[in-house]
């Protein structure tokens, strides 16, 4: 009991330093923010703000690994018979569901989050280097499971169809101004195109 309390606890202040983090993100930039004002601005001592975030770069990818171990397991887990661009679009349901429940709460926060990663330079080249990490891992893990059909060029390149196929809608999308129903649409529509391609003969 007390150390589920104790977790709980870890788990609530983690949260609230995150949002602290983003909300100061969004309204005088990444750049100009400091730690020191966003542990102000959650109530707590900058120590307890390391002690849940190494730099405060990391408060906006500390659950990252999390989630794309999820994803992973969705393709290490395909169905029998289960066609690569069906295997895909499970996963790329499974992403977006976790991305709207994580953002119920507070959308406006959610859109911030999305704006920061994809626009600020410090913050798309961590998400980048994180990306390329993955899309090796999940072209890893095709060739697992289609060993039949996928060689390590092949599986890379439908990995990065897909995945570049999402980051440029997503990013046309933002260009336009495009509100932030349209914006997961667009995505869905990156998506979309590319498996086009993955299911032609």
């Amino acid at each position: 009991m007390d150390e589920s309390r104790r977790e709980r606890k870890k788990r609530q202040t983690r949260q609230l330093i995150a949002e602290a983090a983003i909300r100061l993100f969004g309204e005088q930039g990444y750049e100009q923010t400091t730690v020191a004002q966003i542990a102000a601005a959650a109530d707590v001592a900058t120590k307890t703000f390391f002690n849940h975030f190494p730099s405060k770069e990391d408060v906006l990818f500390a659950d990252t690994r999390e989630r794309n171990a999820v994803l992973l397991e969705v393709l290490a887990g395909r169905r029998p018979g289960e066609s690569l661009p069906d295997l895909l679009t499970r996963m790329y349901d499974r992403l977006l569901a976790d991305y709207l429940v994580a953002g119920a709460d507070d959308p406006e926060l959610m859109e911030t989050y999305t704006r920061l990663v994809m626009t600020v330079p410090a913050l798309q080249a961590k998400a980048l280097h994180m990306m390329f990490e993955l899309q090796k891992e999940m072209a890893a893990v095709l060739v697992k499971v289609y060993p039949d059909d996928l060689d390590p060029v092949a599986a890379a390149a439908a990995v990065g169809s897909v995945i570049g196929a999402v980051q440029g809608a997503a990013l046309a999308s933002m260009d336009l101004g495009e509100p932030e129903e349209r914006f997961w649409v667009s995505m869905r529509r990156g998506f979309d195109l590319a498996l086009r391609a993955l299911r032609a003969p």
